[in-house]
């Protein structure tokens, strides 16, 4: 039943810990002269073989009307959404005036029967100092 007891150690920042020193915030190597060419020949390969392959897409495509035609399908698109965005609102509204309209009757039914079932205020008698 007796075990030892361990005990807690605060960590102190600049003091080492039981593993040594801790390397938070270590600088990274800077990369070595071939691996940046290497970066730089892959990229200038990668750039050229898309040039490439966009020039010769343009010549199996008539990409003039490939580009109207996508431009013209996104106006028709733009213009749809924007047809649409006005009805829902334009139906919103309606809703909101609707419920306006039954909140007004609600409110105006409560004061009528308000009115007509509160008991009549007790009558006021005036002074005989006020009167000229």
């Amino acid at each position: 039943m007796n075990r030892p007891r361990r005990r807690l150690h605060l960590v102190r920042p600049g003091r080492s810990g039981p593993t040594g020193p801790r390397h938070v915030f270590r600088r990274k190597r800077p990369p070595s002269r071939g691996r940046h060419l290497l970066d730089g020949v892959l990229l200038l390969a990668g750039g050229t073989g898309l040039l490439v392959g966009l020039w010769l897409l343009t010549e199996r495509f008539d990409t003039v009307l490939l580009v109207s035609r996508a431009i013209s399908d996104l106006l028709n698109g733009l213009a749809r959404l924007g047809a649409g965005l006005l009805q829902l609102v334009s139906v919103l509204l309606l809703v909101g005036l609707a419920l306006l309209a039954l909140a007004m009757l609600v409110g105006g039914l409560v004061r009528l029967v308000r009115a007509v079932l509160a008991p009549a205020p007790p009558k006021r008698r005036e002074s005989a100092g006020l009167r000229s």
